[in-house]
């Protein structure tokens, strides 16, 4: 017999499931974290997990939706200084510092196996309630920063938000640089800030 939850069973329940879908696969990813693992914490059957979510991909993906805003204000600050030189460099570095500090977002951009598995199981238009978080602003600041003459012309703003994303690599092949790490990415930052100002 089903179990039925009250309100308040559902919301408790609810956000200890994305409490501990978040750390789980941050540190493990999706395909190694069970079902056993995430309902654990919550107290409820793993076949009550069904009752909240339909698959282990549908609760990554809340899980991403909930980060999204958290990720987003972090990049405001450097979003709402005018484009220039100096504000594209302190932006890359504001986005490699999510990279360094959020693990949940380092393992989906290191594991973009992840993403694409969650991708196909419930749709990219579900995935895409991310982008006004992320993406939109970025877009949103290329295209003011080329209406302004201040960010190179005739490259589609989307492309440029690929080209600030380049710094992230570093970060993510830091053990490819060894020591000069840190090095290779202030270059790196500063030579793409350069060459995305008119």
């Amino acid at each position: 017999m089903a179990v039925a939850f009250t309100a308040e069973d559902r919301e408790r329940i609810t956000a200890s499931l994305l409490d501990t879908a978040e750390e789980l696969f941050a540190t493990q990813g999706l395909k190694k974290t069970s079902l056993e693992e995430l309902v654990a914490p919550s107290g409820i059957a793993k076949g009550s997990f069904y009752a909240f979510y339909d698959s282990k991909e549908a609760l990554y993906k809340d899980v991403m939706i909930r980060r999204a805003p958290l990720v987003g204000r972090r990049l405001a600050e450097a979003l709402s200084r005018p484009p220039s030189t100096e504000a594209l460099a302190a932006l890359m570095r504001a986005a490699t510092e999510v990279l360094t500090g959020d693990p949940f977002y380092r393992r989906l951009l290191t594991h973009p196996d992840e993403l694409q598995a969650v991708a196909r199981r419930v749709g990219p238009e579900e995935i895409a309630r991310v982008t006004p978080h992320l993406v939109q602003p970025l877009i949103r600041y290329f295209a003011q920063g080329q209406a302004d003459g201040v960010i190179i012309p005739g490259v589609p703003p989307e492309i440029l938000v690929g080209v600030v994303r380049t710094a992230g690599l570093v970060v993510l092949n830091r053990d490819r640089f060894g020591a000069d790490h840190e090095q290779v990415l202030d270059a790196t930052i500063d030579a793409l800030a350069r060459g995305l100002t008119a």
